[in-house]
């Protein structure tokens, strides 16, 4: 089967090229009909599962009719199961490029959505600038749903690869498209992933101006959301790492995206995290029993060196 399939596929070939020889009565090549014989070899060397090959054809059908976009991102794809990546994305590219030079923007974006997957295990850095790129095409033309999807993906991405003022911008852009298309629980979420990241770069003043400029969304103030923003503040600000550590286990925070429930469960208070000690009472000043006890039991050391 396979060698029949490459048998086709050389055939296909030898018709490209005859197609684009010329002579005494032939002045032009004839690229369309060698482009279509070219993408008939590439098929059939797929089939033949000879990849290597497939893509030289794909090439060889982009170069012979220099608008078959599809072609390159078929060469694309043929690299990609060769795990060949970073060339597999250079090829999507530029035919993605190409889309967008030719009014197709819709299949430019989903072009480079497939790319930024392909890439994002191997080169996160590189599949947050395709999402990037495809957020930017959606939102020129004023897919803002589409737009804001390709932006969250960009966001995650930039928290788990620690560029975390980056992805503060990522997500204030996301939560006000979120508010432009009146989705407004949603901007709550943005708002909670907003102030763990700005707290994991040690900026309280960003963390509370964000929940602050918030009270102008819909809903918000008296949300739960709001409730649990609030409390997660005082804590921090109180140094209490209890507080700051029952609001970050609470089903709100741990069931986000993954990569921001992370960064709730890792959040420690600045200063060590000191445990709030009871009122002492009178009875613990003169050093009474249940003074004793308490240092019988050890729960002063416990927490001598923080909850970190």
């Amino acid at each position: 089967m396979a060698a029949q399939k490459i048998n086709e596929a050389l055939e296909h070939i030898a018709k490209a090229e005859k197609y684009l020889k010329t002579g005494f009565l032939k002045w032009k090549p004839d690229y369309d009909s060698a482009a279509t014989e070219y993408g008939k070899a590439a098929v059939a060397f797929k089939n033949a599962k000879q990849f290597e090959q497939a893509r030289e054809a794909c090439l060889r059908e982009a170069e012979s009719h220099e608008n078959n976009k599809a072609a390159y991102e078929q060469a694309g794809m043929m690299l990609k199961e060769m795990q060949r990546l970073p060339e597999a994305v250079q090829l999507i590219e530029k035919a993605s490029m190409m889309y967008l030079e030719n009014g197709t923007p819709d299949t430019a974006a989903i072009s480079l959505d497939r790319a930024g997957k392909l890439i994002e295990n191997v080169n996160p850095d590189k599949a947050i600038q395709l999402y990037q790129q495809t957020a930017a095409v959606f939102e020129n033309e004023e897919r803002l749903r589409q737009a804001v999807e390709m932006l969250g993906k960009a966001s995650r991405l930039l928290v788990r690869g620690r560029r975390l003022d980056e992805a503060a911008l990522s997500l204030q852009k996301e939560k006000n498209i979120y508010k432009e298309i009146e989705n407004y629980p949603t901007c709550y979420k943005k708002t909670i992933a907003q102030v763990l990241v700005h707290l994991h770069r040690n900026d309280y003043v960003a963390a509370e101006r964000c929940v602050r400029e918030s009270y102008s969304i819909p809903g918000f103030n008296g949300s739960e959301d709001c409730a649990a923003l609030e409390q997660l503040l005082e804590g921090y600000d109180q140094q209490d790492q209890d507080q700051v550590s029952d609001v970050c286990n609470s089903p709100l925070f741990k069931y986000m995206d993954n990569d921001y429930a992370k960064l709730g469960l890792t959040l420690a208070v600045p200063g060590g995290g000191i445990k709030k000690k009871s009122p002492v009472t009178p009875q613990d000043k003169v050093g009474g029993p249940a003074s004793a006890a308490s240092h019988g039991n050890g729960e002063d050391d416990e927490y001598s060196g923080g909850l970190c």
